[in-house]
């Protein structure tokens, strides 16, 4: 666990350059603080194609938001968090997040099918659940596209 795969070619333009060039460490790091997810110990850095995230996050769903604000960014096909932690107690030392469960957005995709593929037949009602596990990112639960990937909470 670790290293995230993206979709270059989708997502949000940061900066100037031109469309396949990544953006620079500066500006991911602006964006993901534009997110208000609490990534003030967290640590950018870009390499080619690939995001590096290290520091600490306070919990499992921050870890995965902050993945996901990222890696859903034009020019950036990878994330790399193996060393981006989770505060565990104000006592304890910082823990490695579980494995995530993510998913790329496919034309014909909405937030009904995709609880159903995940979460089992009938359950699309369960959409809701997916969509304030992917906000602030997403503003509205029809505004997903193609190579989009969301996180995927469990039904706990």
């Amino acid at each position: 666990m670790g290293l995230f795969s993206f979709i270059k070619s989708a997502g949000k333009k940061l900066g100037i350059g031109a469309d396949d060039e990544a953006p620079d460490a500066e500006a991911v790091k602006k964006e993901l603080a534009s997110h208000d997810l609490g990534t003030d110990k967290v640590d950018v850095a870009v390499v080619d194609d690939k995001v590096v995230l290290t520091g600490v996050v306070k919990d499992q769903s921050a870890f995965e938001k902050v993945v996901i604000a990222v890696g859903n960014t034009l020019g950036i096909s990878k994330v790399e968090a193996g060393e981006l932690k989770i505060a565990d107690t104000p006592s304890a030392a910082p823990v490695a997040a579980k494995e995530p469960v993510f998913y790329t957005v496919k034309k014909g995709d909405n937030l009904w099918k995709i609880a159903e593929a995940h979460y089992g037949k009938g359950k699309g009602a369960k959409h809701t659940v997916i969509f304030e596990a992917n906000k602030p990112m997403l503003t509205h639960p029809d505004k997903i596209y193609p190579g989009q990937v969301l996180r995927i909470p469990d039904l706990a």
